[in-house]
Order: C-alpha cells, then structure tokens, then sequence
C-alpha cells in the first residue's frame, strides 16, 4: 500500500489507518443478498415522507439510485457518503439494529 507524502504525512497515515480498519469490518446486509460497507452509510431513514420521496425522485434523476428491494416495498432508504441512496426492503429499525450488532461485534 502506497503512502503519498501530502506534507503532513501523520493525517495520511491515520487515513490509510482507518481505511485498513474499515476493510476488516462485515459489511451491512441490506436483504436479498446485497451488503454494504458500514462506514459509507450515512443515514438510515423511513420511505414513507413527502420529503424522503423526492430525494428518491431526484437521485434517479441523477443516476445515483440504488434499489435492492427486489421488486418489493421500499421500507427504507440509505443514504451513502458517495451520495448514492439506496432503497431497501428492510425496515430501518432492522437495518440499523444490523450495523449496530456489526459495530459490537468488531
């Protein structure tokens, strides 16, 4: 693994740090299947608000959406730090009950 000197080498080598801490972590389970690194998600948030609908309506404006409910009711939306918004079928308690069992059992 490369380190790039950017002149204070103590940030890069807590970034190359952390991002080795983050590849040891399980990814989230989003059901059906489909995982996601803990460390992107960014918010877990219920479908079922005007406001939540736009934000699904404007990221498939802007190719960032993501469904991974298989063809079933969206009952989550999660929101990456790439400003990806991912849609789920899993209810947002669920998803968040699952990345805090992942937090504890690291």
């Amino acid at each position: 693994m490369k380190v790039y000197n950017n002149g204070d080498s103590h940030v890069t080598i807590k970034r190359v740090q952390k991002v080795r801490d983050s590849m040891n972590e399980k990814p989230v389970n989003l059901g059906f299947g489909n995982m996601m690194p803990p460390e992107r998600i960014v918010s877990i948030v219920s479908s079922d608000s005007a406001p939540t609908k736009r934000l699904i309506q404007e990221a498939r404006e802007r190719k960032m959406l993501i469904d991974v409910t298989n063809g079933r009711k969206t009952r989550s939306i999660i929101l990456a730090d790439s400003d990806h918004v991912l849609l789920s079928a899993i209810q947002p308690e669920t998803v968040a009950q699952r990345l805090n069992e992942n937090d504890s059992g690291s």
